[in-house]
């Protein structure tokens, strides 16, 4: 499948603010895949003791699907929306922390997706052509009008 260049900014794709958003830029994707970056910076929401901890590469994909996601609702005409990370079957990482100043590859591929919003991703995080995560994240997206801010009254 041919990869686009995505030229939109990241917070158009994220619906995360501020620190909040992780990454920096996504650089590009296709129907079912979405390449991003993030450089490793002092003022990162994480950053402490001169890096970030190597759990932080799970919320690195999470945003990564996120931005997938946002790219192709733009794409559609319609906004990006909040979505969930439901979970992961398994997430392993060869470093303990990623340093100041090292920027991460973030590859995101969906391995299937349903109308009800669940959807699965195998991740990947790299430094330069080292692999140094991988994931599978379960994600759901809500559909538009569906209200998330009440339980169950039924009793």
């Amino acid at each position: 499948m041919m990869r686009i260049v995505i030229n939109e900014p990241i917070e158009a794709l994220v619906p995360h603010e501020g620190r909040m958003r992780l990454l920096d830029r996504a650089l590009e994707g296709d129907t079912d895949s979405l390449v991003a970056e993030v450089t490793v910076r002092e003022d990162s929401l994480f950053f402490s003791d001169g890096a970030v901890g190597g759990w932080v590469g799970i919320e690195y994909m999470a945003q990564a699907v996120a931005a997938w996601a946002g790219w192709h609702a733009r794409r559609r005409g319609g906004t990006p929306r909040v979505g969930f990370l439901l979970g992961t079957r398994r997430y392993e990482c060869s470093r303990p922390v990623f340093k100041l100043g090292e920027t991460l590859r973030v590859e995101v591929h969906r391995q299937f997706s349903a109308d009800n919003g669940l959807g699965q991703f195998d991740c990947t995080l790299r430094i330069g052509t080292e692999q140094v995560a991988t994931a599978a994240l379960t994600v759901y997206e809500p559909q538009p009008g569906q209200d998330l801010g009440r339980g169950n009254t039924d009793g």
